[in-house]
């Protein structure tokens, strides 16, 4: 079931994005190198997504929105199981698996193709060039 519409998908991605990046610093997991380091990387590499995604707050338009969430979903997972697949799950998990799991949940419940007013404004923009 797709309820959230792209346009605020992209809304949360520029928020998720860089509260990902810093995170380590605010949850006080900083001195935990992997899970500050996954936590800076996943956060990087996911508002570079966010950037460079075609729908409504795409800056750069060349990423599909499908391709988008598939690799958001892909991101999840992996962010929710690092804690344990770098082993330290010990020190720190929570923050990881929250983020993980809110990527997921994300990624299934976003609209695949953005709004069709985006897609005739997109549409018209490309002729015009």
């Amino acid at each position: 079931m797709r309820f959230i519409p792209t346009r605020f998908h992209g809304i949360l991605d520029y928020i998720y994005g860089p509260l990902l990046i810093i995170s380590p610093w605010l949850f006080g997991f900083s001195d935990v190198s992997y899970a500050t380091w996954t936590a800076v990387v996943i956060g990087i590499a996911l508002t570079a997504l966010t950037v460079m995604t075609d729908y409504e707050v795409g800056i750069i338009k060349k990423i599909p929105m499908q391709t988008h969430l598939m690799l958001d979903f892909g991101a999840g997972v992996i962010l929710a199981l690092t804690p344990w697949m770098f082993g330290f799950a010990d020190a720190v998990y929570t923050p990881h698996l929250i983020f993980g799991i809110f990527a997921i949940l994300a990624s299934l419940t976003t609209h695949r193709i953005p709004s069709e007013s985006y897609r005739r404004e997109h549409a018209q923009e490309e002729r015009a060039r």
